[in-house]
């Protein structure tokens, strides 16, 4: 798996946001090394959000997002600024560009009250520095503040690591897996191979969670749900998590001991996403649904998987 197949939920989101004619599109293209934004010395040339999923060294996969200008003014100018605030709501980091020879506007002071409220990690980028004849001004930036010029490639790489050092994220931090395990344990991957299976290839959260638990210094073994009888006899119960996918799930839970615990590609992905819970309650509803005639004792049995944010023997 390359870092592009690296899935945009799991990617830090960096948004470049200021006035018109600050520089952010030229910016984001000296940043990205590529001409991802459009240039103009036309106020208002980018006229909605830009995304582009891609690698940027040193942070690894990112998702990069040009916005129109905070400025903007008129009814098509009210809607561009509506559109670049709801990008708020998706980013782990800001980059505020402003025009280093006008210093910070109104508009500028606005967005950064803004990224304090959501309280979102920002940086102000002082762009244009070669047309500031004040090198102390320069020279005496904020903590949060570099000076750069997009135009002849200055002070770029000490963006890039600025940028580094404030996307720890949640989703950066948090384990598929590996939190549940402890270094030295077996856990047992059941991933069936049929007509329903991609060809030649394991699916992404099978991936993901072999790699999880390969960082966590615990040994994977992979299996089919044909085999997991006999692999589990061969482990002699040495074995601490049993991972299944999905649609075997049913099969499993009869083969697993009760010792074991159990869960699923699909509970592990769930929690990750924070979405766990919610699946629970909507299953727990779902299920007091059902005609009570109708119930049965298996139907009042605790669930024999993996939940929250701990593990639970499968009794």
């Amino acid at each position: 798996m390359s870092l592009n197949d690296t899935p945009s939920a799991n990617r830090v989101h960096i948004g470049f946001f200021g006035c018109r004619n600050a520089g952010k599109s030229s910016l984001v293209n000296a940043v990205t090394g590529q001409s991802l934004a459009v240039v103009s010395d036309v106020a208002g040339t980018t006229t909605d959000p830009v995304y582009k999923s891609m690698e940027l060294l040193p942070l690894g996969p990112v998702v990069i997002i040009d916005t129109p200008g905070i400025d903007d003014t008129g009814e098509l100018g009210e809607l561009r600024v509506s559109k670049t605030r709801q990008v708020l709501a998706k980013i782990d980091v800001a980059v505020l560009v402003v025009d280093g020879s006008v210093g910070l506007s109104a508009a500028d002071r606005e967005l950064t009250e803004l990224f304090k409220e959501k309280n979102i990690n920002y940086i102000i980028a002082y762009n244009k520095s070669d047309l500031v004849k004040d090198d102390t001004q320069v020279q005496n930036s904020a903590e949060n503040s570099i000076w750069v010029s997009a135009e002849h490639r200055q002070g770029i790489e000490e963006l890039k690591e600025l940028i580094g050092k404030l996307t720890v994220t949640d989703t950066m931090t948090r384990r598929l897996v590996g939190d549940l395990i402890q270094p030295g344990d077996m856990v047992v991957l059941v991933i069936p191979i049929d007509s329903a299976a991609p060809k030649g290839r394991l699916i992404l959260p099978q991936q993901q969670v072999i790699r999880d638990v390969l960082e966590t210094g615990a040994t994977a073994v992979v299996c089919r749900d044909t085999e997991l009888e006999d692999t589990l006899r061969r482990l002699e119960g040495n074995v601490s998590l049993v991972v299944t996918d999905s649609q075997a799930f049913a099969k499993v839970m009869k083969i697993v001991p009760y010792d074991i615990y159990l869960t699923s590609f699909s509970i592990l992905m769930a929690r990750f996403k924070g979405q766990l819970d919610a699946a629970v309650n909507g299953a727990y509803v779902l299920d007091r649904l059902r005609d009570e005639g109708q119930r049965t004792d298996a139907d009042s049995r605790p669930p024999r998987i993996l939940i929250a944010e701990g593990c639970t023997h499968h009794r």
